[in-house]
């Protein structure tokens, strides 16, 4: 999954998602909405600055603005095995200005004066993810001038020194969602050159490369026999499945929300294929609980399936019940099938605390959202997340939650618990 979204945002410039080489940032001066689809459950709270990062031939210095206190801002650094191997932002360094380094699974090195840390990827290409708080739609001018202080360049012109030799041309192999069901163990061999065993793999890596999987190998399914085939896409259906049952009973159920930690750095995986791949499935690049956690659901309290072709429903938060963050919180509205976006009459895909002020607040000080597919009148309407016209899926995003009680950490264990959502009757 990771490889195909770099492909479609740094390789293929006729992709319809291209963002922009190697090496380069490329800032959205916008929200995702029902258009963006090369990432599934999309956040459409913070306009996204991207960057893939080329770390072949030498790291890149990151350098960040300073940032006004009051808005929260994070980078994530996530690499081709989807770990999350560093955070710069509000949270994990603060809002000052600073340089910071990413190198690649083979740099060894002194930390270069003036860096004010640095991080290494476990992959040669990985992903930095920049995304900064928006406050409403007039407050997008102000994003812009913060995203234009993120810079990159590569570590000899930051030392004023030669570059060194460039990195060979890739011929990287076309990819989408079809291709991946045919062609899965190609895209896998050229995959793992860039990405050197971790300790932790030696055993399942020795494993593929006895069938022909690994760096330099070509597992050429088309050469093996029926038998044989027939047991590899028996086997590639049973992991699905496995990864599946996962997302769906792996997680604690609160009230109806699934709410877990999916993401982290290798330490956090230790070795857990099934819950990478599950987090990937879940929505690919997610913050490390730290960061921020994700309460999500498509049922009810009672496992009764969310649809809004059949029911309205609503959520209630209770006075003084607020998610507890640091930064803010979300309720994102999907299509229960595609986990996209929905196009809707408002274009409003979520809501979030920062509109707390222009919502209607219940007379015992609780808001209540009215979650359904036509408007609840223009007396609610304030309140409404458009719900498509069929199975739906919710994501909350509590951004930098709080450690003291009431808190939702640890993800599951918390003493604040998310409510559950009401079907009206």
């Amino acid at each position: 999954m990771n490889y195909a979204v770099m492909y479609e945002y740094a390789v293929d410039k006729n992709s319809g998602q291209f963002k922009a080489p190697f090496n380069e940032i490329k800032n959205e001066a916008r929200v995702f909405t029902y258009k963006d689809t090369a990432i599934v459950t999309p956040n459409s709270d913070t306009p996204y600055s991207l960057l893939w990062l080329d770390l072949r031939a030498e790291p890149m210095v990151l350098s960040v603005p300073a940032v006004e206190k009051s808005r929260y801002y994070s980078v994530m650094l996530c690499d081709g095995n989807t770990f999350n191997f560093g955070y710069i932002g509000s949270r994990a360094t603060g809002n000052e200005a600073g340089d910071y380094l990413v190198v690649g699974p083979d740099w060894k090195g002194e930390t270069p004066a003036g860096i004010k840390k640095v991080f290494q990827s476990s992959t040669q290409f990985s992903l930095a993810a920049y995304r900064t708080q928006l406050f409403n739609p007039a407050d997008m001018p102000k994003v812009v001038k913060v995203q234009a202080g993120y810079k990159v360049q590569p570590l000899s012109a930051y030392l004023k020194q030669p570059a060194p030799p460039a990195a060979p041309a890739i011929n990287f192999p076309k990819i989408d969602n079809e291709m991946v069901k045919t062609n899965f163990f190609e895209y896998l061999d050229f995959a793992l050159q860039f990405a050197p065993a971790g300790p932790e793999e030696k055993d399942i890596r020795a494993k593929l490369a006895r069938i022909g999987i690994g760096a330099g190998k070509t597992f050429d399914f088309k050469n093996l026999s029926v038998e044989h085939k027939a047991e590899v896409l028996l086997g590639m259906k049973e992991g699905e499945t496995k990864v599946e049952q996962y997302l769906a009973s792996g997680q604690k159920d609160i009230n109806g929300w699934k709410i877990g930690s999916l993401f982290g750095d290798r330490g956090f995986y230790n070795g857990d294929w099934l819950k990478r791949a599950a987090a990937a499935k879940g929505g690919i690049y997610g913050n490390d609980a730290a960061e921020a956690v994700y309460p999500l659901t498509k049922t009810l309290a009672n496992g009764e399936p969310l649809d809004g072709s059949k029911n309205n429903y609503t959520l209630t938060f209770a006075a003084k019940e607020f998610p507890p963050v640091n930064a803010f919180w979300s309720v994102t509205m999907y299509d229960g099938k595609t986990q996209f976006l929905i196009e809707n009459p408002i274009n409003r895909y979520l809501i979030n605390s920062p509109m707390l002020p222009g919502m209607k607040k219940n007379p015992d000080g609780s808001l209540t959202l009215y979650i359904q597919n036509k408007s609840p009148g223009k007396d609610k309407e304030s309140n409404w997340l458009p719900a498509p016209d069929g199975p739906i899926y919710i994501v909350m995003r509590l951004y930098w939650p709080k450690t003291e009680p009431p808190s939702i950490l640890p993800p599951g264990e918390g003493t604040w618990q998310a409510p559950a959502m009401s079907r009206v009757k």
